[in-house]
């Protein structure tokens, strides 16, 4: 049989070095306690969300950039929340986008993939969600690694769906909330997390090496359950704890590329469903309120009382038609819309724009009329915000709101209007002014 001894000081000397050169990355490596697995299951790399497995006649193969690169890897997985994503989406698939979205981050790092990696530069800075719809349904490319963190199922049912199956029960509690990093006691560790780790038979934050042979053969560790949806919440709050941590650290260091920066800033955004928002926009301009107004044609006491009344709320709606948002997309958003109007009485102006306003604009469509989109509308150009924020700036009666559905990629008009805007932003776009929420 052959000698693997030296395998683990390999590991050791990759994981040192990712410290050194790229502390975000090596930060969050040390999070992840590494551990020979059974190659009957693992046949390379693999996580948990809570530890990294190894084959160890795989990671003989690898050089140390290589190293470098699976390590950091699995360690972006847990930090983006992979385990805790997925939802209704097919598992492979879900998988497939995840390495697409983290792989080209990790080369245009400095680091060198494996073979067999998957990677496209076409998804650069794209994130797994948007990925997914790219991937052909019966694509036969698989991960490289193992993500064993939810069941493997062809169907296309995540995580909360699994919880209620029969295995589920023999999972050890996990709580509802993790503590925050940096509230931490002698040693580096809460009292909570290791009463915590106590609980589960084992911590989430092992250092490497520790004596785990009396739950693994000596051909190494079994796979490991999947996460049940307690424990999927409390690591994906730690991992995000840990996540914001590490990048801290690294611009400290002044070692924080860019791209890195933008996705990080991407994840710590605000994860409230759009709609929920929208509408909690909307619905806030156009509260009832009591009118003073005397009432018509009527006769006897000369006394006006105050009555409740739900005044007509004017909804400008524009759409970026300059290619990147698809007709799917615009569809959803608005029904949407429709939704809104059902519930309060709106009249809704709409506008359809790349570089100029679409011809036959604004269509108007009163409190009765459902909201559709002409099908006259072409674009595919580029993008200017100026347009219809200066066409309703002209009007008679200006809106109450603007709902601007977009990707953000575009000139803005350098003063902001007297009304309110809300911009619906599909993908990693900023807005320099109006209220910004995430589409994805």
């Amino acid at each position: 049989m052959t000698d693997y001894g030296h395998i683990d000081t390999r590991l050791e000397a990759a994981r040192t070095r990712l410290i050194l050169d790229k502390p975000f990355l090596g930060a969050l490596v040390l999070r992840l306690p590494m551990v020979k697995a059974d190659p009957d299951w693992c046949k390379t790399t693999a996580t948990d969300a809570r530890k990294f497995y190894y084959n160890p006649q795989y990671i003989e193969s690898l050089n140390t950039s290589q190293l470098q690169f699976v390590l950091a890897h699995e360690a972006l997985h847990c930090a983006l929340s992979h385990f805790a994503r997925r939802g209704h989406r097919v598992k492979n698939r879900w998988d497939m986008a995840c390495d697409y979205a983290i792989n080209p981050l990790l080369a245009d790092d400095g680091l060198k993939p494996p073979p067999g990696s998957l990677l496209l530069q076409e998804f650069r800075e794209m994130t797994a969600e948007e990925i997914y719809p790219c991937i052909e349904e019966h694509d036969e490319l698989t991960p490289l690694d193992h993500h064993v963190y939810d069941a493997d199922q062809n169907e296309g049912s995540g995580q909360q769906d699994s919880a209620g199956e029969g295995d589920s029960d023999n999972k050890s509690p996990q709580p509802k909330q993790s503590t925050p990093d940096n509230e931490q006691g002698e040693g580096g560790r809460s009292q909570q997390q290791e009463q915590t780790d106590e609980a589960q038979g084992g911590s989430l934050d092992t250092p490497q090496g520790s004596d785990d042979s009396d739950s693994q053969s000596q051909q190494g560790a079994p796979k490991p359950d999947p996460l049940s949806p307690q424990e999927v919440e409390a690591l994906s709050t730690q991992w995000q704890q840990r996540m914001v941590g590490a990048a801290q650290q690294a611009m400290q260091a002044g070692k924080l590329g860019g791209a890195m920066a933008r996705m990080i800033d991407f994840m710590v955004q605000p994860s409230l469903p759009w709609r929920m928002l929208l509408a909690r926009y909307v619905t806030s301009i156009a509260r009832d309120d009591y009118s003073y107004s005397r009432p018509s044609n009527r006769r006897g006491d000369p006394a006006i009382f105050p009555s409740l009344r739900s005044a007509q709320l004017n909804l400008a709606v524009a759409i970026d038609v300059s290619g990147s948002v698809n007709d799917r997309e615009v569809g959803e958003f608005l029904s949407e819309i429709n939704a809104i109007k059902s519930q309060i009485r709106s009249r809704v102006i709409l506008m359809a724009c790349d570089t100029a306003l679409s011809s036959g604009c604004p269509w108007i469509y009163e409190p009765w009329e459902e909201l559709t989109m002409p099908q006259s509308i072409k674009g595919g150009g580029g993008t200017d915000f100026a347009p219809p924020i200066e066409h309703l700036a002209r009007a008679d009666q200006q809106p109450d709101i603007l709902v601007y559905f977009t990707d953000a990629h575009g000139h803005f008009p350098a003063q902001e209007p007297a009304f309110p805007v809300i911009w619906l932003v599909k993908g990693r776009g900023s807005v320099p002014w109006g209220q910004r929420i995430q589409l994805n």
